[in-house]
């Protein structure tokens, strides 16, 4: 489990946070403003699971796959991907610098008969480390991509896997993430995205290998508009994609920042 240390300067931007927060209360509504992560969650899901038991070379036949396993959700929201790890037998520290979100998070996981630690804190007030880092929907809203990325990789144990998910900065991340989703869907509230802070596939891979990380491979999120679901695939990275990357068992190769 990770402890709680005095912040250093973090990555957390106020700004982002008071905006998600006047949404808290709607986390677990599939048709409010964060329905858009309700309808990928199947997808999202799948894929996590496939990734973490293909690293630790386990077997997805069972209902529990991921039992034995510490995983941290870093951005963690309400707890739409912490309580699907948690099932599926993970011990699961979700994280979110929204105490609302926590609070909503602690309340459903409590109700839902869930054992999950919950914390209002952000990456730079952790000590310790966890065989799975997942960082989803979360690295295009921090100040410093570069300081984040850092701090995931440090979180994450020697050997263990780090997962994002994030939106690409293309022209056609613009048309679907923004307007489309914010303007004429109206999946999410207008200003949840600033499409400058997007992050390139090459940028993250860059800030990954600056932490001593080694990037292994990148999927795409492809949403089927008529049937509103999404699926994972290879060849589509031009708006959401995934970025694995695995810590290797080095010393102190990491770039301090």
């Amino acid at each position: 489990m990770a402890k709680v240390s005095p912040t250093r300067k973090s990555t957390v931007d106020p700004e982002e946070i008071s905006h998600f927060g006047k949404d808290s209360g709607h986390w677990w509504d599939e048709n409010g403003p964060f329905a858009p992560l309700h309808r990928l969650n199947p997808a999202r899901m799948s894929y996590l699971r496939d990734v973490i038991t293909r690293h630790y070379g386990r077997s997805t036949d069972n209902l529990q796959p991921l039992k034995g396993l510490h995983i941290i959700d870093i951005g963690c929201g309400g707890g739409l991907v912490s309580e699907p790890l948690a099932r599926m037998g993970a011990t699961v520290t979700g994280i979110d610098a929204d105490r609302k979100a926590i609070a909503i998070a602690k309340d459903h996981a409590r109700s839902s008969g869930l054992n999950i630690n919950y914390e209002a804190a952000s990456t730079d007030e952790l000590q310790g480390q966890f065989d799975v880092v997942l960082a989803l929907e979360i690295v295009e809203h921090v100040a410093s991509v570069d300081k984040f990325v850092d701090e995931c990789v440090g979180l994450c144990k020697p050997g263990g896997v780090i997962i994002f998910s994030t939106l690409n900065r293309t022209p056609k991340s613009f048309a679907l993430g923004i307007i489309a989703t914010e303007y004429i869907l109206r999946w999410v509230p207008v200003g949840t995205h600033s499409w400058k802070k997007f992050v390139r596939p090459a940028e993250l891979a860059h800030a990954l290998r600056q932490a001593g990380a080694a990037p292994q491979e990148i999927r795409g999120l492809r949403l089927h508009p008529l049937r509103q679901e999404f699926e994972v695939v290879e060849n589509d990275i031009d708006v959401n994609y995934f970025m694995v990357a695995s810590n290797p068992a080095a010393s102190g190769k990491r770039t301090k920042r």
